[in-house]
């Protein structure tokens, strides 16, 4: 008699859109990172603000031409859908038929959630391509800033970033797709 070990069901997208309609998540916040279904803490109210504010600095602050989503899926592959707590893609919302697959800047706020934003979601984005990365570290007060995207097997997803920057309060941000925007780390965190 042969023998195997338990192998883990990876779900897709399709999959987990069923499972949401058919009530399975039953009001939990969930998103699919490389095929697993991914149940997100309750936010506190430091997250929250900060993902209102971040988001709110960035709609005022982008020139025309591009769409700053709070917490919405972004089509990662058939695997993944996360839902990063500040995308910012190219274009209108009516430019678009279905989330979109990549973007210009992520933005995870993190206190709870460092370690998994730095490792798994870092990983995840970085496979994805996305080019400009921040975390709103709440716990250090500081953002993180990822940058250059490449192969590399010592992370989850098989790649990560080459470039990261510490920025705390006096020092400003500025997005990689419209670098004429400096926004003040001090403005962005509680």
């Amino acid at each position: 008699m042969e023998t195997a070990e338990p192998q883990a069901r990876r779900w897709t997208r399709e999959e987990f859109y069923r499972m949401g309609e058919a009530g399975l998540f039953n009001g939990q916040r969930a998103e699919l990172i490389d095929g697993e279904v991914m149940v997100l803490s309750p936010q506190n109210w430091p997250h929250a603000a900060t993902v209102d504010q971040v988001a709110e600095a960035l709609r005022l602050a982008l020139p025309a031409g591009f769409w700053v989503r709070a917490q919405l899926p972004l089509a990662l592959g058939t695997s993944s859908d996360p839902e990063p707590d500040v995308s910012v893609v190219s274009g209108h919302r009516a430019d678009y038929r279905d989330h979109p697959t990549t973007a210009v800047l992520i933005v995870e706020v993190s206190d709870t959630s460092l370690d998994y934003d730095r490792t798994r979601k870092a990983s995840l984005y970085a496979r994805a391509g996305i080019r400009d990365y921040w975390i709103f570290n709440l716990v250090d007060r500081q953002v993180e800033v990822y940058r250059g995207p490449a192969p590399d097997a010592t992370q989850p997803y098989g790649h990560g970033y080459t470039s990261t920057t510490t920025l705390v309060p006096p020092a400003a941000v500025s997005p990689l797709a419209a670098p004429a925007v400096s926004l003040p780390v001090a403005d962005l965190l509680p």
